[in-house]
């Protein structure tokens, strides 16, 4: 014969069953619908912050460009490899009257370029036309380096142009993911700014 705590513990033990089948599609198609909710959403959030890290490295760039050439107290400028969509420091040498690298190499994520895409106008009281920042120049400052942007500094920190030297220039550089386009603008006097729209034809610029 079985004790009382035997049966009491079959008895219990009868009484528990699994899942109906209803029951695990209905979980199923739960979990589905927040899935398909939540994807997209995180893919868009994820795009936001590869975009505006993006922009934010490429400021933090031309300003370490424009303190760099104060320190050295020489031209600094900030190389752009706009087909690599790549951007590096590079110092003057006078002695060897070169180009130097200062510094590593950064890279915009895969699905960020250097473009403005379709908007058509820059950001207020900037550039006249919106666009890139002019080509760099060979050692020689002989000729444009093709598929390239420069924005240059001289000693005081100051942007300039990149075949005369001379000061009073206004440039930026542009970064999209095709969904929007930030702005990084440099004034005459060497101030940064950093500014956001949509790709839309007649864009409203908001300053970041």
């Amino acid at each position: 014969m079985q004790s009382s705590s035997e049966q009491e513990t079959r008895h219990r033990s009868s009484g528990h069953r699994g899942f109906t089948l209803i029951e695990v599609m209905i979980v199923v198609a739960l979990v589905g619908i927040v899935a398909a909710i939540a994807v997209p959403m995180m893919g868009n959030a994820l795009g936001y912050l590869r975009l505006s890290g993006d922009a934010r490295n490429t400021s933090n760039a031309i300003a370490l460009s424009k303190m760099r050439a104060a320190a050295v107290f020489g031209r600094v400028r900030l190389y752009v490899d706009l087909g690599g969509k790549s951007f590096h420091l590079e110092t003057w040498d006078r002695t060897t009257s070169t180009w130097n690298l200062d510094g590593g190499t950064t890279y915009l994520s895969p699905t960020v370029s250097f473009s403005f895409g379709v908007v058509s106008s820059a950001p207020p009281n900037t550039q006249g036309t919106i666009g890139q920042a002019a080509a760099c120049r060979n050692d020689a400052n002989t000729s444009d380096i093709a598929g390239t942007a420069c924005i240059v500094f001289n000693s005081r920190g100051v942007p300039v142009d990149s075949t005369s030297f001379s000061p009073g220039v206004v440039t930026a550089l542009y970064v999209t993911d095709g969904s929007a386009v930030y702005g990084i603008t440099v004034s005459a006097t060497g101030m940064v700014r950093s500014w956001r729209t949509l790709p839309v034809a007649t864009p409203a610029w908001a300053l970041q």
